[in-house]
């Protein structure tokens, strides 16, 4: 049986455009009808930022800009939907100064005919490049458009709302280093979204790229510690220091009855991805994800195979034992809390907790191949699970299944073995990390979502992955 993704899960190639002139001539036609206007557009909307002192609004209109004279498709429907809010601001604009200068009984036919003159130059622009002229020029991957310009869209507008409701806290370190400069790092992170997007949507791809964008993430937030420990404040969320410990998310707002920025994070993302926060946002976790992937490469490096050693299944007590574990730590900070158990005793007891989760990964993980830190040992990896189970997202093995093992090689959450693929779904530990689904040659792996295939399915979910690990590096850290 052949697998079950088509051909829009891999690049479009880059196809020449559509020879409709004399090859270069044409391309300079469609540079100066299409991508002309749109700069004016938005060089409007730029200069009228500047001018009321919102530089870093200017700075992103500079970024659409830049992926208007680009030939992504995806970036053609991004700068389409950022042309026509532009052209709607311009109507709010002209309004509302219509509006005054009739209050004040001034003169306002003559800027009535300007503001009519802006807004039609930047809808002109917009039409042109919704038109064929521009979906030739922005011709390259065009399979993978619409999910990637969702991307950018989506991480876009999370970023900008959540900057705009933050409230007693500057949220974006831009601000915080520039004033002002947040709109320009929210384009920034959106091209950053629809990049990430683009590697995600391929299987084989995403087997790869997912542990690496993980581990960037992972050092970005422990190098942004780093420096906040070392004299750098403004790096820190609050400019307090927090423990980075995961159990902490919970189990911190349960000892102090506050403090639920992180513990708001992770809800979002378990209810969007389910338990793929564990293997897609959390910090820790990609220190295990590392530390389990060095006993195949050690093995890989003596000679013993190409693909080295599979992960070491656990015993069937360590899933009690990590049940068990969650249940007493979460316990446990409840009542010091209620208690009054001072908070120097409560930190220090966390920091002790988290560096055994430093030992397990250091001892364990490396040793067995699996990821022992996050599968028997993690509480916010059991909560992650178990509310996992709210989101629609499920792993299931079809009928196509030979039973040739290449799932169980890659599998590093202790969730197959020949007992579950014979019962068509993974265990409660798994995290949808899909690596199994990238190696399977049968296509009987699947993501499944009610109401959608398999392949859309897996387009929806690289797209909500991408996004929110845009949104986290921008804004996760202590």
């Amino acid at each position: 049986m052949q697998p079950q993704f088509d051909d829009s899960f891999r690049p479009a190639p880059s196809c020449p455009p559509p020879a409709d002139g004399a090859g270069g001539g044409a391309g300079r036609a469609a540079f100066w009808s299409v991508v002309v206007p749109c700069l004016l557009a938005f060089a409007l909307l730029a200069a009228h930022a500047v001018r009321s002192g919102d530089w870093g609004t200017a700075a992103g209109w500079g970024v659409l800009a830049g992926l208007a004279c680009t030939r992504l498709a995806w970036a053609r429907l991004v700068v389409c939907a950022a042309l026509f809010a532009g052209g709607l601001f311009w109507v709010s604009v002209g309004v509302d100064l219509v509006r005054f200068r009739m209050a004040f009984g001034m003169d306002w036919v003559r800027l009535a005919a300007i503001m009519a003159t802006v807004t039609g130059l930047t809808m002109a622009a917009w039409w042109r490049l919704t038109g064929q002229a521009g979906e030739r020029r922005h011709h390259l991957g065009a399979d993978a458009a619409w999910p990637r310009a969702m991307a950018f869209l989506l991480a876009a507008g999370l970023l900008w709302l959540a900057r705009w409701r933050a409230s007693g806290i500057v949220l974006l370190l831009s601000d915080r280093f520039l004033p002002g400069s947040g709109p320009l790092q929210i384009a920034l992170a959106g091209v950053y979204a629809a990049w990430v997007a683009g590697l995600l949507l391929d299987p084989a791809r995403a087997r790869k790229a997912r542990p690496r964008l993980w581990g960037l993430f992972s050092a970005v937030f422990f190098g942004q510690l780093a420096l906040g420990l070392l004299g750098a404040h403004r790096l820190l969320m609050t400019g307090a220091l927090h423990l980075p410990v995961p159990a902490l998310i919970l189990a911190g707002p349960l000892y102090r009855g506050e403090g639920v920025f992180m513990l708001v994070l992770f809800g979002v993302s378990v209810l969007l991805l389910g338990p793929a926060w564990c293997s897609h946002l959390c910090y820790i976790g990609a220190w295990d994800d590392a530390c389990s992937r060095l006993r195949g490469a050690g093995a890989k490096a003596q000679g013993k195979g190409r693909r080295g050693k599979g992960p070491a299944p656990l015993p069937r007590w360590a899933v009690v034992l990590r049940w068990c574990l969650a249940a007493g730590v979460f316990a446990a900070a409840f009542l010091m809390g209620r208690a009054g158990v001072p908070v120097g005793v409560a930190a220090t007891a966390a920091g002790l907790f988290g560096l055994a989760g430093v030992a397990v990964m250091a001892g364990l993980s490396t040793r067995r191949g699996m990821m022992v830190h996050c599968t028997a040992f993690c509480p916010m990896g059991a909560v992650g699970n178990l509310l996992g189970r709210i989101a629609p997202w499920r792993l299931r093995v079809g009928p196509g299944c030979t039973r040739c093992g290449a799932c169980l090689a890659v599998c590093r959450y202790n969730a197959l073995d020949a007992r579950r693929l014979e019962a068509g779904r993974p265990a409660l530990s798994c995290t949808l990390c899909r690596d199994c689904i990238g190696v399977c040659r049968h296509g009987a792996m699947q993501l499944t979502l009610p109401g959608l295939s398999p392949a859309r399915a897996w387009r929806v979910f690289a797209v909500l992955a991408a996004v929110l690990h845009a949104v986290f590096l921008n804004v996760a850290r202590m």
